[in-house]
Order: structure tokens, then sequence, then C-alpha cells
């Protein structure tokens, strides 16, 4: 994503602030090392206990990001999307359309900043022009949610405790 950025051929992600470019990219660490491998921990995890831990870590590393960001929004900076927001938007919508039927994560609570966001960001001309359909989610998230051996470096490294590939 920063080097689309640093090409300049679109709307800018990151604002033209050094100190809010530098928090829009600690932030972005946050998504990659945070809640990407929870969420494929829940997915992979088998064991209810197991996934009542990392739903739980989840909604703590989510609730960090929702509390750094704008306070009114919609999106992370406030009324535009930006560079964060790009970058947790297919584990936004992810979370509907693999961890809700697979592990039954809920909606968010209607009226929160949560809502607001996952909204503004379901909504978004881009995002919705570049999602899948349901089906393709559940097809291609099932061996995941299976936790079928040999699926993927990604869950081999989810399952011995590996940081991603």
């Amino acid at each position: 994503m920063e080097y689309l950025e640093d090409l300049a051929t679109g709307p800018a992600l990151l604002p033209p602030d050094p100190q809010t470019r530098a928090t829009s990219r600690l932030w972005s660490d946050h998504i990659n090392r945070h809640i990407i491998p929870v969420f494929y921990k829940l997915l992979q995890a088998q064991d209810a206990n197991d996934q009542i831990s990392h739903a739980t870590e989840l909604r703590s590393q989510i609730a960090k990001l929702v509390d750094a960001a704008h306070p009114t929004g919609p999106f992370f900076l406030g009324p535009h999307i930006s560079f964060v927001d790009v970058q947790l938007a297919p584990w936004m919508i992810r979370l509907r359309r693999v961890l809700k039927p697979y592990r039954g994560w809920p909606d968010a609570e209607e009226g929160t900043r949560w809502a607001t966001w996952l909204q503004a960001v379901e909504e978004e001309k881009s995002v919705r022009m570049t999602t899948s359909g349901d089906e393709l989610y559940l097809d291609s998230y099932e061996r995941y949610a299976e936790n079928r051996p040999g699926t993927s470096q990604l869950a081999d490294a989810v399952n011995s405790g590996r940081g991603l590939p």
C-alpha cells in the first residue's frame, strides 16, 4: 500500500501531516501484527475454549483501533477513507462474511463507533467494487475454518505459533 501511495496516481490515503502519517502507519502495523493473525487463530480454532479466547482477543485488538479512531468518523481519520481504513477494510468485511457464519461473530452493536465505521467502509464505492460475494468467501475460507492440514503456509504458521509468512 505504501508503494501505491508513493506513486501518487490517485487520491492520497495518507494525510499530509507527518505526525498523522506516522500514526496511520503505526495503526496499519497494528492491523498486520494483531488483528490479522488473531482473525486466523479464531477461524482455525477447533476447540470452543480456544475460540472464546481468540474472539476475546480479536475484540480487544479491534477496540484499541476504534479507541484511536476519530471520535465521530465515520472513517479512521474522519470524513474520508484513508490508509488505515483501506488496510482494515478486507478484515472488516470478513468479520461478517467469514467469522459470523463459521464462528458466530456478532454484528456490531447499533449506534457504536464500530458500527458507524463498519457501515461507512461497507458502503464505500471502492470497497463495494472490490468485494467478492458471500459464497466466494465461504468457499475460500472453509479449509481454514475446518483447519485442514496443508491448507496453506499461513495456516501452518498460525498452527505452529509462528509469525505470518
